[in-house]
């Protein structure tokens, strides 16, 4: 139904005052951009101006009928540096609501507390309808900017980035069950790019019987500073001293802490195939998803490495690689391949042999500092 195509454009125009302290900008800024035609793999790559690093990005709908995956490569200018912007983003599929009748109502929601308004009780379902390209479609095409608009980005990037920062008012009474009055009126939003942009997508819907989410796996890189940020089951991995590094973790509903948080307020967790929110979601942490927005949060968990010697390359991918090609497997079958194009079109073909039933994503970006500046030619760049 959907493709995705990566083909690098430029110049990106800056977010910020950057054109005017960096007059060599229009070169150096990059983006990825996505055109949805036909179901078909789609790669590139690029380099960064100062030569630090290299990308290559690949995608695929795999074994699936329609595309969900979406991903940025982006290098932009902000306040005289010169910062990579990279992610995926899973679409998850579309929740459909059903009210549920009057005399199954008050015993389900009094029992879970799981979804309540106007006094009304809802169920939610999975649906076909792929509605989960609208969530990663609009994460790919605001997170960043959002981003790098944020007053700290450069100077406190965590704090850009978001923490779990929401404080609660005096005077509520918060209950054990689900009280969607008090959640609106006694939680400040985070000021935040990543809780912010949830909130401005939650606002665009606006077909309340259609609810659809994403995951974000994304990295920055400013400095010599390596963060990245997670939100869902898509997955960051460094390799470092030749050696697998999570620098994620799969935000699953069954992790002690998620259902914890879940439980806390007020929804469950519970076994429909797999561990899920509500018996419905199978992700704990994701943008969009309206319905189980109290349980189903977009904050993200931020790891960071400091760019040296010892740091040779990043993978970011969607759960179709991680599902049949572990950490350490997808490190050491692109340690050999120079060309982070390659070794993300490696990785990509490795999953659809090992039958990946999912769309199929990867990002690489290779370090250069090691390596004394570019090792891809000039017809690379993007």
């Amino acid at each position: 139904m959907y493709s995705i195509s990566f083909p690098p454009y430029g110049p990106y125009p800056s977010s910020r005052n950057s054109s005017d302290n960096m007059g060599y900008l229009n070169s150096v800024l990059q983006s990825s951009s996505q055109v949805h035609s036909e179901d078909r793999p789609a790669s590139g790559g690029g380099l960064s101006q100062n030569g630090k690093f290299s990308y290559g990005y690949a995608s695929s709908p795999g074994k699936r009928s329609s595309m969900e995956d979406f991903y940025e490569t982006r290098i932009d200018g902000v306040d005289g540096e010169i910062v990579g912007l990279f992610g995926v983003f899973d679409g998850c599929w579309t929740i459909r609501v059903e009210p549920i009748p009057t005399y199954n109502a008050t015993g389900i929601c009094h029992l879970k507390g799981f979804y309540a308004d106007s006094g009304l009780c809802y169920l939610l379902r999975y649906c076909s309808s792929h509605g989960g390209v609208r969530a990663a479609e609009y994460v790919k095409q605001n997170l960043f900017s959002n981003l790098i608009k944020h007053p700290k980005f450069i100077s406190d990037t965590k704090s850009a980035i978001g923490y779990l920062l929401i404080t609660v008012s005096h005077g509520c009474d918060f209950p054990s069950g689900l009280a969607i009055t008090c959640l609106l009126n006694c939680f400040q939003p985070p000021a935040d790019a990543y809780n912010h942009t949830d909130s401005e997508f939650l606002k665009s819907e606006n077909n309340q019987n259609r609810d659809a989410g994403s995951t974000a796996s994304t990295a920055i890189l400013v400095g010599n500073r390596l963060l990245v940020a997670n939100v869902g089951d898509s997955r960051a991995v460094i390799c470092r001293g030749g050696n697998a590094i999570a620098m994620s973790r799969d935000h699953k509903p069954d992790q002690s802490d998620e259902r914890q948080r879940i439980e806390n307020a007020g929804g469950f967790v519970m076994w429909a195939g797999t561990w899920r929110v509500g018996g419905v979601l199978a992700v704990s942490r994701a943008f969009g998803d309206r319905h189980l927005k109290q349980y189903v949060v977009a904050d993200p968990e931020i790891q960071e490495e400091k760019v040296d010697n010892s740091l040779e390359f990043l993978i970011l991918a969607s759960d179709g690689l991680w599902d049949v090609v572990s950490n350490e497997e997808a490190v050491a079958m692109i340690k050999p391949i120079k060309d982070p194009e390659q070794a993300a079109k490696q990785l990509m073909q490795e999953a659809y042999q090992r039958g990946s039933a999912d769309n199929i994503t990867c990002v690489v970006v290779r370090f250069l500092v090691n390596q004394g500046g570019s090792s891809r030619n000039a017809s690379a760049t993007a």
